[in-house]
């Protein structure tokens, strides 16, 4: 049975390919048309599930969306009838979904075929509840809590489930217009970051800040029996793009989600690429603070209602990493398990999952254990790019390969590494990263000014050999997916100093050798040659998606000024021309 789940009209638009239960394939759309955060149909990246199991898209059995516009719709019209004005708002928006339900028209259209060939059924999920599915289904357990939020989807900012066996049973959801995402967003164009998906950036700077705003934030989004609530004073009110634009081209751009309240609060707003004032670092200190205390006061209201010891959760507030790495210390929660995609491109695999087990009622028997779900390519396409390029290079042999590149990160050069399949989610994890010395002061310096061109205050990650976690790190849950933030162990922050934070964190990837043998390798390979357990791994880009395809590889070694670049088992070097 194929399963082809999808995520479109959506910022992050993607697809993903579910073949007799387990996920085969996925990708997002940005990673091959290179338009970040996409959000039109996903035409390549359905080509590529097709391509993968080598089907058309006349063998698909169903299509899944993770979007469901008749979902919570008496919470729309209710609304609707208690704030007239907007009427017209909620009228546009469901006209906005309307291409979804003609989705063989636009299938056939993209794909060149006849509409009547298509035999597939169709699902709607609703959003939330396939962004529980991207997490539960994909985890090992057979039993947990469910948590979803993000800034909205189907009218819902967060949704409390418990999931056993093949279920999801919705507990509780939280409707708009209250939002904790659309609070982090609210506050991050506050001070200067109005980009879709800049509030990972925001969550870097707010260690710098102090203590002097977190009462008066406090007064915005306030809590309530498991709950929270916004005061929607401080908030433009709630449009018909639910807080965001789809533009023609398929980009995305926010709309304004602060008032004038927020001005005569906390005075102008800050222009983007100006200087940052301490107020700008206290404002982010006190957001992350205030969204923390809101997230756990949900959670542990989840777990009265689930007391189970797993939590399975995602949706793009999940990418928050700074405060996942505190679940464990702020709530009776031990394990976590985050879908990697967490935001809005992880609703292909959730539809997707949701329709196989919920749905149709077929068995578990798919647990997802790595990210590299993407495309990979073969030697001969490598050597194609790479003498189109005009590059001289070496094939090496595994161990000459390992020892060569681990011994020029220990001499402080940076290597470019391209490997096997692509990561699924918004994190390199070892197999299109940009990999340093973690253990040289300047090295953060070093890679923005030659190559990242990021801001100052935001950090580098690293990656860490999964049995060593406990000696580095003061928490020894797996972080897989580089999703936990943690703290470093005082005697160690030395010899990460490129990758300990201002407050002495890090958002660490703990690589095992099941999951990925060839990092893994790597990473030993130089921690024999310099007693260091860990690499600086950032995302292989340079202000754009992440490398999908040997040739982006190679256009970013060749513009930017990496030194080495290992691409599958060749070897080219900056001053080999």
């Amino acid at each position: 049975m194929l399963i082809l789940g999808l995520n479109m009209f959506h910022a992050d638009a993607s697809a993903a390919l579910v073949q007799d239960g387990e996920v085969v394939f996925a990708i997002s759309e940005e990673r091959l048309n290179r338009i970040k955060h996409y959000a039109g149909f996903p035409t390549l990246a359905i080509k590529a599930c097709l391509d993968f199991v080598g089907a058309k898209i006349t063998d698909i059995d169903h299509v899944a969306i993770g979007q469901d516009s008749d979902a919570n719709l008496a919470k729309k019209v209710q609304y609707a009838l208690a704030n007239p004005a907007k009427i017209l708002n909620l009228i546009r928006l469901r006209q906005r979904k309307q291409p979804m339900r003609d989705l063989r028209t636009l299938l056939a259209k993209a794909l060149d075929v006849d509409p009547k060939t298509l035999r597939f059924e169709q699902h709607h999920v609703e959003h939330h509840i396939a962004h529980i599915a991207s997490a539960y289904y994909c985890s090992p357990w057979d039993k947990a809590a469910g948590f979803s939020y993000d800034g909205s989807g189907d009218f819902v900012s967060t949704m409390m489930a418990s999931c056993q066996g093949n279920q999801i049973e919705v507990l509780d959801r939280v409707f708009l217009p209250d939002s904790l995402g659309s609070f982090y967003t609210m506050i991050c164009e506050f001070i200067g970051y109005q980009q879709y998906g800049d509030e990972g950036k925001v969550m870097g700077l707010a260690p710098y800040g102090k203590d002097t705003l977190c009462h008066k934030l406090a007064e915005v989004i306030g809590l309530r029996n498991g709950s929270f609530n916004l005061d929607h004073s401080f908030f433009k009110a709630l449009g018909s793009n639910q807080g965001m634009q789809v533009l023609p081209d398929g980009t995305v751009r926010l709309a304004r989600h602060f008032s004038n309240r927020m001005v005569k609060a906390f005075g102008d707003p800050r222009e983007p690429h100006t200087e940052l004032t301490q107020r700008e670092m206290d404002l982010a200190y006190a957001m992350q603070r205030r969204f923390e205390d809101v997230l756990f006061h949900m959670l542990n209201q989840l777990h009265r209602r689930v007391p189970s010891e797993e939590l399975a959760m995602a949706g793009g507030c999940a990418l928050n990493s700074v405060a996942n790495g505190k679940i464990f210390t702020r709530t009776p929660f031990r394990r976590s398990w985050i879908q990697p995609a967490a935001g809005d491109e992880g609703l292909a695999i959730g539809a997707a999952l949701h329709t196989f087990h919920a749905a149709l009622n077929q068995p578990r028997r798919f647990a997802m254990k790595n990210s590299y779900l993407g495309p990979e390519f073969s030697d001969a396409r490598i050597e194609s790019a790479l003498n189109r390029a005009k590059l001289r290079y070496r094939k090496l042999e595994r161990e000459p390969l390992l020892d060569f590149v681990a011994q020029n990160i220990a001499a402080g050069k940076i290597v470019g590494w391209f490997q096997g399949r692509l990561e699924w989610g918004p994190r390199a994890l070892g197999n299109r990263s940009i990999l340093a010395h973690p253990g040289l002061p300047e090295m953060k310096e070093v890679l923005n000014a030659r190559i990242k061109q990021r801001e100052w205050f935001r950090p580098f990650a690293p990656s860490i050999l999964e049995e060593r976690q406990p000696e580095y790190f003061e928490h020894d849950h797996p972080s897989p997916f580089m999703l936990h933030v943690y703290k470093i162990r005082p005697e160690k922050r030395a010899q990460l100093s490129a990758v300990n934070h201002v407050d002495n964190t890090g958002r660490l990837q703990s690589v095992s050798r099941d999951e990925n043998p060839l990092y893994y390798e790597l990473i030993r390979t130089f921690e024999r040659k310099t007693g260091i357990p860990v690499l600086l791994n950032t995302s292989f880009n340079e202000n754009e998606p992440i490398v999908c395809q040997p040739e982006e590889a190679i256009d970013c070694f060749k513009r930017t000024r990496m030194d080495a670049l290992a691409i599958g088992p060749y070897l080219t070097l900056k001053t080999e021309k």
